[in-house]
């Protein structure tokens, strides 16, 4: 099981974990969501659970429940400038498709 950041990524998560004054990481999840099925949620990691995977590039760590493990396996986490637009990208091999709104996406 993997989940990559790229540097860009790292830098933002550190940034934002700074600007804050706490926590361990950024958790990356998913839930039931939109038209295709799944939507991403980020949120920032304060505790570890048991059933919790850590990856770490570039001294941040990815903090992801076991259970979304499947949905998120091998997935590239990205943060880019588009326009005026800042934000986190999601290159998951998992996906199938998304909705046409881009913010939900489907598994087989």
């Amino acid at each position: 099981m993997s989940v990559n950041l790229t540097e860009n990524a790292a830098k933002q998560i550190e940034k934002q974990l700074q600007k804050r004054g706490q926590g361990i990481g950024l958790k990356l999840a998913v839930k039931k969501s939109g038209c295709s099925g799944y939507a991403y949620v980020l949120d920032y990691a304060d505790l570890l659970n048991d059933n919790d995977a850590v990856f770490e590039a570039f001294g941040v760590k990815v903090v992801v429940a076991a259970e979304d493990l499947p949905l998120l396996d091998g997935i590239q986490l990205d943060y880019r400038r588009e326009g005026i637009n800042e934000a986190f990208k999601f290159d998951n091999p998992n996906v199938k498709g998304t909705c046409g709104c881009g913010e939900s996406f489907a598994v087989s």
